[in-house]
């Protein structure tokens, strides 16, 4: 599948380089230093189920994902990016069916969306962006893979994962059983299905289903459970410990949690990843930003308003992206006025002098991506005359490069 076409990222002025990143591990809960050992970064990331148009809470993940891969860079690590795009799946077919749209057009339209609101938003692409549709034997030999570790049993002709194969299971969330159990119907799991060993238990592949999408493998004619999409996929363009697993907090359990005991019951020498990094929901009106709900505020609607794609991404990164945050109006008119100050400031013949601006905003975003932090300091910037005359460029290359705002 392809991705979206890349911009051009400028160097950093100066010959400068950013100092080694830190972002908050969910496992954990600390600030872990992500510095790969071979040089490339690794960061997988969940993409779209695409049912619908890309809205601000979706947006607010990539865009801080693409903070992480500029920081990286400005680091000077090559940085390996993978998005899958989960192209066959329960929601989708059942706005499909709800429509009366084929569920195949419905994806693709959506997928083109995003692609375009992706490169509006100036946010780097994956340099593998994949489908699970594309992605279905390489889904059947993982699960053949895990067949061969006894974690994996029938019910009916379903094939279920047993997460207590995994003795490692709940590190990720650090979540207890109540906990898990409390969400994990709300987020795609069958807790009370008869026939599972435990409650928790995810499917692995779903034999077909009258009126619905199958493939012929191994496992018998169906299509794959959600999680295993993200081991198979990760594990064939990244391979094992993977720097950065990316994705919402919503994202933490069970997808995080069963995707990483998948891959580890597969491989048991390495964790599927070295940190679990998730960013914060973005509400509207009171509530998640979410499809079920309907409260969504779409970026391709902005745009078609008019809306100046550079004040939606100065808008998101206003706010620290582990943060849990209610979009408003105030949110964009503020980003406007943020983004004319700063264009205004760098168009001036002379500015404040530049290099130690450089490195403060570089070591921001290097410490848990710190983008509020970085835009108060380019504020101060903007607000200070000063006699240099290059500042307006170094600044207009480092907020491209570091933030990826087009001034």
């Amino acid at each position: 599948m392809r991705a979206w076409t890349a911009t051009d990222v400028p160097a950093l002025p100066g010959g400068a380089q950013g100092p080694a990143v830190r972002v908050h591990d969910s496992a954990t809960a600390t600030l872990v230093e992500s510095t790969p050992a071979d040089g490339t970064a690794r960061l997988y990331v969940c993409g779209i189920t695409p049912y619908d148009a890309t809205h601000l809470g979706h947006t607010a993940t990539y865009v801080a994902f693409d903070l992480l891969n500029r920081a990286w860079r400005s680091a000077g690590h090559q940085v390996r990016y993978v998005q899958n795009v989960t192209d066959v799946d329960d929601p989708l077919l059942e706005r499909a069916s709800a429509t009366g749209e084929d569920w195949q057009a419905l994806a693709g339209r959506e997928t083109d969306l995003f692609r375009t609101d992706m490169a509006a938003l100036r946010v780097l692409p994956p340099d593998h962006y994949v489908g699970v549709v594309e992605s279905i034997p390489l889904v059947a030999a993982m699960v053949e893979r895990l067949q061969r570790t006894g974690s994996v049993y029938p019910v009916d002709h379903d094939l279920y994962f047993s997460v207590h194969s995994d003795p490692t299971f709940g590190r990720v969330s650090g979540w207890a059983r109540e906990q898990m159990l409390a969400v994990f119907a709300d987020r795609g799991g069958d807790p009370e299905r008869a026939g599972k060993k435990d409650p928790l238990d995810c499917l692995l592949w779903q034999a077909e289903r009258p009126g619905e999408p199958a493939w012929d493998s191994a496992l018998g004619r169906g299509r794959p459970g959600w999680h295993v999409e993200c081991s198979a996929i990760a594990g064939e363009y990244l391979g094992p410990a993977i720097d950065v697993q990316g994705g919402g907090s919503d994202l933490v359990f069970p997808h995080h949690e069963m995707s990483a005991s998948e891959a580890q019951v597969v491989d048991s020498e390495h964790p599927f990843a070295r940190a679990y990094v998730h960013a914060g929901m973005v509400g509207y009106e009171g509530e998640k930003m979410s499809k079920s709900r309907g409260n969504l505020v779409l970026v391709s609607r902005l745009r078609e308003q008019g809306v100046d794609p550079m004040a939606v991404r100065v808008a998101l990164l206003g706010h620290h992206y582990r943060e849990d945050w209610e979009w408003t109006d105030a949110d964009l008119d503020r980003a406007k006025a943020r983004l004319a100050s700063l264009r205004t400031a760098t168009e001036r013949p002379a500015g404040a002098p530049a290099a130690e601006l450089v490195r403060q905003v570089l070591a921001a975003l290097a410490d848990d991506l710190d983008a509020p932090r970085a835009l108060a300091l380019l504020d101060e910037w903007a607000r200070t005359d000063g006699d240099e005359p290059a500042a307006g460029s170094v600044v207009r290359a480092l907020v491209d490069a570091a933030l990826g705002v087009a001034l």
